[in-house]
């Protein structure tokens, strides 16, 4: 682990990671967020919101025809590489909290038939969070917040189509690998609340504690 005040905020879809996020980043005086959602990302940084944009709009829809699984770790690679990048470049002394970092990422490239892969291993010998808090939400909690599979693509459900089976199944194996990848890490379990507020409050005292 490094001695970097760095931890990380984890959990499957619609979870409410990015309002949690957005939340605490004006919360938590003192404190850096980082994230590769639009609203977190710095303008000089406008091209990692454009390949995460063009991943969903122009790569999910072609993988396996036109774009293989590989070429699809290769450009999440970048939002990982981003996050690393931008964690070095604070002051050591800066507290850091981070949205998923690459272990997320590892998870859905493993669940779209990469079982293993060269990537990994450099991700992996990246700087390790002092803990990961994980924030619990039910399958079917999560697919109500995403308008019954409206708002979903393709890399968070099984299948053709977003309907609530594979969404349930997707989204049980990702929580297992996500929990399988931090295994090794102290892991707090925040569970499902009712509101962001009350999650993001949950969150605040763990990272008090």
């Amino acid at each position: 682990m490094t001695d970097r005040p760095f931890y990380v905020l984890l959990g499957p879809d619609c979870a409410g990671k990015s309002s949690v996020m957005a939340e605490l980043s004006a919360a938590l005086p003192g404190w850096q967020t980082l994230s590769t959602d639009d609203d977190l990302v710095a303008g000089e940084h406008r091209l990692i919101s454009q390949l995460r944009r063009n991943v969903v709009r122009d790569v999910l829809p072609g993988l396996g025809p036109t774009y293989s699984a590989d070429f699809l770790a290769s450009l999440l690679g970048t939002a990982v590489v981003h996050l690393r990048d931008q964690l070095e470049r604070l002051e050591p002394d800066v507290p850091v909290l981070m949205d998923s970092y690459y272990y997320k990422i590892l998870a859905k490239c493993r669940l779209s038939g990469l079982e293993g892969h060269p990537l990994y291993a450099w991700w992996r010998s990246f700087p390790q969070p002092r803990g990961v808090i994980y924030l619990d939400v039910s399958p079917e909690t999560a697919w109500r917040r995403s308008g019954r599979g409206a708002r979903l693509n393709p890399l968070e459900h099984f299948g053709d189509r977003p309907e609530w089976f594979g969404f349930e199944s997707y989204q049980k194996n990702l929580g297992k690998l996500l929990l399988e990848e931090t295994g090794r890490l102290p892991v707090t379990v925040v569970e499902e609340r009712s509101g962001k507020a009350a999650t993001a409050a949950a969150v605040r005292e763990v990272l008090a504690a």
